[in-house]
């Protein structure tokens, strides 16, 4: 299961030696000597890979230009970045095997995070402080501007994933009051309060809804921000829960403070995303939403879960019909698509497992469906494929809302293709309102 997904569990080790993320400038020094030997070797493959990060037109690569690249390809501008990120993680990684004392020990701390994926590891690397789980997925499904919404997000977070996770309504009720009533219950006090985040939609949302807590009922004495768009390693990083332990100790020392005016920008976020119209989110995205830089292609990856323009698709209604029509004769399971999609295709996911299958399920409840799923036990492993239908929609021959999809949303933003609805043009990056189809 997905750290994403609602309610996943805690992990319970932290990851093996051989994680992406788990760097040795031993080894690294060896990779960047067979990347020289294979060059000298004139090894077309290897000799691309020093090309494209370190050309020099003409003149025999040297062991400098094979560190070089081997920092590129790890995510890190230069070599003497590279040693000195894992130089602090070994730091890091001695402090825990030492005993050192606590890092958040100097104040009393509320870590928050939209899951429970690094609960376990921030106690392995030496954290002492209570942990707070605010996990609601708000980038998927309704945020009504009136209404009870935890009454709403409940009754859509049991229907949608009810299938696949135990879940009740009086469950699901009281998990997202606890975290409401934990939020509000920080605001004001004389706490440290850390927000642990990264950039995708998933966890800018749940971001802005804690500031727009704090903003509303007063910000902690402290407030303070953990937030990465990446980390050195030989996979694509998506999120904290991949990090062991040592890693999110170094981060420890990247926290930044918040201040009233990234108060003011999650109270505007929010406060947009349950508007019925797409318009104010996509004006703040498109001012760049400057105190937290990544919120902005955050929120324009939301918006593009609207119908597209050309389509009536959502982009991961897109990307997945994509993704099942390049298969041809070879069907794929859910569980493949989603891997595909988390580290080829998505330009910034954010779906946990259980979310996607959701998604890939209504796909498939359209009253003349784009895809078929074989029957199984396990969701996961149901094979999809295209029909007909979803052909023409791939090819831009019939418009995806005129296959009679059940109603959705997007935030606020009420999707039902027998009536007026909003759509995404990507070429413009603007929403528009597009007239009922059926």
């Amino acid at each position: 299961m997905d750290d994403h997904s609602p309610d996943a569990p805690a992990p319970t080790a932290a990851p093996a030696a051989d994680h992406p993320f788990h760097l040795h400038l031993d080894q690294q020094r060896k990779r960047a000597r067979d990347l020289l030997r294979a060059c000298l070797d004139g090894d077309a493959v290897a000799d691309h890979r020093l090309r494209r990060h370190h050309p020099r037109a003409g003149q025999p690569p040297t062991l400098t230009d094979a560190q070089h690249a081997i920092a590129r390809e790890l995510g890190l501008a230069s070599w003497p970045r590279l040693k000195a990120h894992i130089l602090a993680l070994d730091r890091a990684r001695a402090a825990i095997r030492h005993g050192d004392p606590a890092p958040d020990g100097d104040s009393d701390t509320l870590h928050i995070r939209c899951g429970s994926d690094i609960r376990e590891r921030l106690r392995q690397a030496g954290f002492t402080g209570d942990f707070l789980e605010v996990s609601d997925p708000l980038c998927h499904g309704p945020i009504p501007a009136d209404g009870d919404l935890i009454a709403i997000r409940a009754a859509f977070i049991v229907a949608q994933y009810g299938a696949v996770l135990p879940l009740d309504v009086d469950g699901v009720t009281g998990k997202l009051t606890a975290a409401e009533r934990a939020l509000r219950a920080a605001a004001g006090g004389n706490r440290r309060v850390v927000l642990w985040m990264e950039h995708d939609a998933y966890d800018q949302l749940i971001l802005a809804r804690c500031l727009a807590v704090f903003a509303e009922h007063g910000a902690p004495a402290r407030l303070e921000l953990i937030q990465r768009d990446h980390f050195p390693g030989r996979a694509r990083f998506i999120g904290l829960g991949q990090l062991d332990p040592e890693a999110l100790r170094m981060l420890w020392t990247e926290r930044v403070p918040l201040d009233a005016r990234h108060l003011a920008l999650g109270h505007r976020v929010w406060a947009a995303l349950s508007d019925p119209s797409p318009e104010p989110l996509a004006r703040l995205a498109g001012d760049g939403t400057a105190p937290l830089p990544v919120m902005a292609p955050a929120l324009r990856r939301h918006l593009a879960e609207l119908p597209g323009v050309e389509d009536g698709l959502s982009l991961t209604e897109r990307l997945t019909l994509d993704l099942v029509a390049e298969a041809g004769d070879t069907p794929l399971t859910i569980g493949r698509l989603f891997g595909r999609m988390m580290r080829e295709r998505d330009p910034l996911p954010a779906l946990g497992d259980v979310m996607y299958l959701a998604i890939v399920a209504e796909l498939a409840r359209a009253a003349q469906p784009a895809i078929a799923l074989t029957p199984a036990a396990d969701p996961f492993t149901a094979m999809v494929t295209l029909t007909g239908h979803g052909q023409a929609v791939l090819y831009q021959e019939l418009d995806a809302m005129a296959l009679a999809p059940p109603v959705r949303w997007v935030g606020g933003c009420r999707i039902d293709p027998a009536a007026p609805h909003w759509r995404w043009d990507r070429q413009a990056d603007r929403p528009v309102l597009h007239p009922a189809i059926l």
